[in-house]
């Protein structure tokens, strides 16, 4: 049996962080974060996977795939969202489907169709490349925008960035009381 590429990552959901395991054998991100350019960098950075893997999160939690098996969480009786503290199923699912939604929103129309295809419906860029009709190696370039703009949406960004000057601060032993020496 093949080895599987499982790595885990940390996501906020309605202000709670969560590890989320990530199969990267199943994902067309998980490739591209493994691959490695010319210049020895992968095609996709880390904060890129990880708005790309958030969507795809999202996604599956609101619903939005289309089934291919029977829909038994109609019979299921407890309440087990995994979609955000204290929700029901369907609460929970509804708030997934309002963040797929702002987040379609916010990367636009120009990257939201391809931004579903390649991570929530995990489809190959060669793949995208031919039903788009675009030119071989597009798609790369395109998802690249679209995982920017997403992770701005979600507040990720590759580097932490601290005011632009920090405060003088001057460190000094306390002064001895007067007439002590």
């Amino acid at each position: 049996m093949a080895e599987r590429h499982i790595d885990h990552i940390e996501v906020e959901i309605d202000g709670v962080r969560r590890a989320v395991a990530v199969d990267l054998d199943e994902s067309p991100l998980g490739w591209l974060a493994r691959r490695r350019g010319r210049d020895g960098r992968s095609f996709i950075a880390p904060v890129q996977l990880i708005a790309g893997e958030r969507l795809r999160a999202d996604f599956t939690r609101a619903g939005m795939a289309p089934r291919l098996t029977a829909n038994w969480d109609a019979v299921t009786r407890t309440d087990r969202a995994g979609g955000g503290a204290g929700l029901n199923a369907s609460e929970a699912m509804l708030a997934a489907r309002q963040r797929v939604g702002r987040a379609m929103e916010a990367v636009g129309p120009e990257f939201s169709g391809l931004l579903v295809d390649v991570c929530c419906f995990l489809k190959g860029l060669e793949q995208v490349e031919q039903e788009r009709l675009w030119p071989a190696r597009t798609a790369k370039v395109v998802l690249a925008l679209g995982l920017d703009r997403l992770a701005r949406h979600y507040g990720l960004s590759a580097a932490a960035q601290g005011p632009a000057r920090a405060r003088t601060r001057a460190w000094r032993a306390p002064e001895p009381p007067a007439g002590k020496d």
